[in-house]
């Protein structure tokens, strides 16, 4: 028997198959980052006009004796609970309870959008149109280009290499977040004319509401500003874009880990959301030119300048 030991690729997606096939995605009709999939929720009628929606109450949804919030002769105790009626007590904190699960907080502005596996990152690397390939290393992996990164066309290669930043498989992932950082790093120069193109799968990636996406996109855009620091022409142009991209940020900007005394021993990886978007418009304002502050203000209310004292 051989003593080789084969794993199984885990698989995010159904239509991903296996190494040796290409993406099903004829059969994707869901939007990337759409909110078409969301639990709808009833529409208050009284918000919106002086109307009020009214029901007649059934005998047994009055409050019962002992059991209100007031109108008692003593205040209960510490340890005094209210009886339960199994028969009518079905509020969605109860039957999480009896699920054996945590309060939930599902406010959709949190929730996760759909991200279909349908980038053209993907479609274009299972083409055999990227000339790259993984090089395994010792400690880490690299990316071997096939064709020197100066030579490559920026227009057509560094959307693409952007449309991927929101993959959540490998290879693709790893492959279009290091692409992307090997491009900026080779050919910074090229970057500043193509930031128009940008903004799209930047604005698609985000607005998944992936956290670990998300990450991955902030840590990216600190570097696309950073990456001609000497012209500083792509902090300049994306202020133009900001109205695109900072609504997602301001939504997630709270987002921190409350800790109290204890450590994070994963500090260095730089996952928690509220610091790293913190970080990305400070960035935003040191490198956008005199008009980044006042565009960040007017869609992030709760930042404050890092430069103007």
């Amino acid at each position: 028997m051989s003593d080789l030991k084969m794993r199984q690729k885990q698989l995010t997606f159904v239509e991903t198959g296996s190494c040796f096939d290409t993406t099903n995605s004829k059969h994707i009709k869901v939007r990337p980052g759409g909110h078409e999939a969301l639990p709808k929720k009833d529409l208050d009628v009284s918000a919106f006009s002086f109307s009020k929606k009214t029901q007649r109450k059934t005998p047994d949804q009055f409050i019962r004796r002992h059991t209100g919030p007031g109108g008692t002769l003593r205040s209960p105790t510490k340890n005094e609970t209210p009886p339960e009626f199994p028969d009518e007590d079905v509020t969605p904190i109860k039957l999480q309870q009896q699920r054996g699960g945590k309060k939930k907080f599902d406010f959709p502005a949190f929730m996760e959008r759909p991200n279909p596996p349908n980038t053209e990152f993907r479609r274009f690397y299972e083409r055999g149109d990227l000339p790259v390939q993984i090089e395994h290393g010792g400690v880490h992996n690299r990316i071997a280009w096939k064709v020197a990164i100066d030579k490559l066309d920026f227009h057509h290669y560094l959307p693409i290499f952007f449309d991927g930043l929101r993959e959540v498989e490998m290879p693709y992932a790893f492959l279009a977040e290091q692409g992307v950082y090997d491009m900026m790093q080779v050919g910074a120069s090229k970057v500043a004319p193509v930031v128009p193109q940008l903004i799209v799968p930047i604005k698609t990636a985000l607005n998944t509401r992936n956290r670990s996406v998300i990450a991955k996109v902030l840590k990216v855009l600190q570097a696309l500003v950073k990456c001609d620091q000497e012209e500083n022409m792509v902090g300049q142009a994306l202020v133009s874009y900001y109205q695109r991209i900072l609504p997602i940020l301001n939504i997630f900007i709270r987002q921190n880990d409350n800790l109290g005394d204890r450590i994070d021993y994963g500090q260095y990886k730089r996952c928690n959301l509220g610091e790293l978007i913190m970080e990305t418009l400070e960035v935003f304002e040191r490198y956008g030119g005199p008009h980044a502050f006042i565009n960040i203000k007017y869609l992030v209310p709760v930042y404050e300048s890092v430069i103007i004292r």
